[in-house]
């Protein structure tokens, strides 16, 4: 089975997860892509974030009907601070370790990974699927590969169009009441509308 995983917040999931979740499918042939909402992002400690609820629910409500996409709740499950590392394990115990895991992230996440827990074992558990910033753009991994021996041999680059989107500036705009239209699935955007997500407290 070839999984792809695609971690984060999902604070709120806008339509840049799906649109990468679903470039991955296609151009890695995946049978599944799980979404893996963060419970305690330790990279985002202090940074006030919706509660898990909130996001778990929303984070479905954005892939429901898409084929081959799920979502896990194994981090928000499980107690203290969530590290990419013990998902992946915990992930190839649920699967079966024949299960071949790609693990979906961002050029900035990759150029953090080695300050991540345990990098080089991440390296070693999952191919590491990589959306750039900017179309065209050149990867370069020299450095990474000085921090990471052998990374480069577990990267793959996704011919992924760049959709400039993001959930700080989602967040800022439904706190003023600006419409989400288009940024967000539709039902992601009535669920934060019904919980007054985001809003300023009077």
């Amino acid at each position: 089975m070839k999984l792809g995983v695609l971690g984060g917040t999902f604070d709120p999931p806008h339509v840049g997860h799906v649109r990468l979740a679903e470039v991955a499918l296609e151009h890695l042939q995946l049978d599944k892509l799980l979404f893996v909402p963060a419970g305690e992002p330790w990279r985002k400690a202090g940074q006030p974030i919706s509660a898990a609820e909130h996001r778990l629910e929303m984070t479905w409500l954005a892939v429901d009907s898409l084929p081959r996409l799920d979502v896990s709740s194994l981090e928000l499950d499980r107690p203290g601070p969530s590290y990419t590392v013990d998902t992946l394990g915990e992930l190839l115990a649920l699967y079966g370790p024949e299960t071949e895991l790609f693990f979906v992230l961002g050029e900035d996440a990759l150029l953090d990974l080695p300050n991540w827990k345990e990098p080089h074992r991440i390296v070693a558990l999952a191919q590491l699927a990589v959306a750039l910033r900017s179309p065209g753009r050149e990867l370069d991994v020299t450095e990474l590969e000085k921090a990471i021996p052998g990374i480069s041999r577990r990267l793959i680059v996704l011919p992924m169009t760049f959709v400039d989107v993001s959930a700080t500036a989602i967040r800022e705009w439904a706190r003023n009441g600006v419409s989400l239209n288009g940024l967000v699935p539709s039902a992601v955007e009535t669920y934060i509308k019904e919980h007054a997500l985001y809003r300023r407290q009077a």
